[in-house]
């Protein structure tokens, strides 16, 4: 089968493509079909127009349309459907349904029906998720919320990464039948030389590591400093890796924070860190936390930060909210209720003051996200949803 994957944005340096569709397109085509992605590439527009191939998985960057954001729509809709339509799909599955390939989509479903088209949502795009994040203006606001509303109840069938987005979409009178739920998957990989990263950071061997792997906006940070204040203080010889970027100045928040609650010398801000890298800095850790705010956006994302650190064998302490609790089943005892801060750094103490046990939890949650979220298996549910909802589309 032909498949066309239409991303929201190019490949980087955001997490979607690489994280989601990429492992999923591989998977696809280690089972015979072949999968073209289509991506706008304005976030790396450095890549405007051209083709490459990543991890096996074709990838075309559309050419970046002069002027701006709203001059530039139509032209960029357009590029996009038309880059569609020329890899001679036999379906299309829509990621995200927002933007320039949203829009490109709904053309193309108003024009060709009976051409399969599918949209996965990662996110809940609409009021009181996403949009409510980014600095949209209003008319951006609606359209994303039509866009998300519209190409959920016309598409052949949508793919959910949340248990709690499956609920959403059910609400909009999607029927359960035309929707698959598809979590963020994980796939074996050899593990990083922590080793290194201790090295040039002047940590010895047996010296307990915290790393916390974020972008800052899934928790509030007060309580993150005072958790870093307390932990120091009863372990005066922890380090604390932070690895990541803020998108409201979060990283230098947290660097005078250090300063103001005494942990600085503890502190080791990493900042962005390329994706070849990450094993590294995650074997360089004992601990992982994952604080996380019980809020709409939140109980709807499927967290691929979290899939990368339990792939990693890091036990994880993490508050329960929505596929945190189902990523972290293995392990109930390291789930927080949501705003339990205190929780989460009796847990981080108990596995950082006992190393055998944290390796120990670390592999058990690594064995666990292997078994039940790999992206071989996440890519045949899907030929088989793709291949129902074909047949029941053929037949309507």
């Amino acid at each position: 089968m032909r498949i066309c994957f239409v991303a929201p944005f190019g490949i980087r340096p955001k997490g979607t493509v690489p994280a989601r569709m990429i492992p999923l397109a591989e998977a696809l085509q280690a089972r015979g079909h072949q999968v073209v992605v289509v991506a706008p590439p304005y976030t790396n527009p450095e890549d405007s127009g051209r083709c490459e191939r990543v991890r096996g998985v074709e990838l075309r960057n559309i050419r970046l349309a002069p002027g701006g954001k709203v001059l530039a729509t139509p032209l960029m809709a357009w590029r996009m459907l038309r880059g569609i339509r020329q890899t001679q799909p036999e379906l299309v599955h829509l990621f995200k349904p927002k933007g320039y390939g949203a829009l490109a989509v709904m053309l193309q479903l108003v024009v060709q029906r009976e051409l399969p088209i599918f949209v996965d949502s990662d996110d809940w795009e609409g009021c009181g998720g996403m949009n409510a994040l980014h600095g949209y203006g209003r008319v951006e606001q609606c359209l994303y919320s039509f866009q998300e509303q519209w190409l959920s109840r016309h598409a052949w069938g949508v793919t959910l990464a949340s248990r709690a987005l499956q609920e959403m979409t059910g609400q909009m009178g999607v029927p359960q039948r035309q929707m698959l739920y598809l979590p963020n998957g994980v796939e074996p990989r050899p593990s990083g030389d922590g080793d290194r990263i201790r090295a040039a950071l002047g940590m010895t061997p047996d010296q307990p590591v915290l790393l916390l792997y974020t972008r800052f906006f899934e928790f509030s940070q007060q309580p993150l400093y005072r958790l870093f204040q307390g932990m120091t203080a009863t372990m005066p010889n922890l380090r604390i890796l932070v690895v990541g970027q803020g998108r409201r100045g979060e990283d230098a928040a947290l660097l005078q924070a250090a300063q103001e609650f005494g942990f600085s010398q503890a502190l080791h801000h990493a900042g962005w860190v390329e994706p070849e890298h990450l094993p590294d800095w995650f074997a360089a850790a004992q601990v992982a936390l994952y604080p996380f705010d019980d809020t709409l956006t939140n109980r709807t994302k499927c967290p691929a930060k979290l899939t990368e650190l339990l792939l990693a064998g890091l036990p994880v302490v993490g508050h329960a909210v929505g596929q945190v609790r189902d990523y972290l089943s293995a392990t109930p005892e390291l789930l927080c209720e949501p705003g339990d801060w205190g929780a989460l750094q009796q847990k981080l103490l108990l596995l950082l003051q006992d190393r055998t046990l944290a390796d120990l939890t670390g592999q058990r949650l690594r064995q666990d996200i292997l078994s039940r979220f790999a992206w071989s298996d996440e890519a045949e549910k899907l030929e088989r949803f793709y291949r129902a909802m074909c047949r029941r589309g053929e037949s309507s």
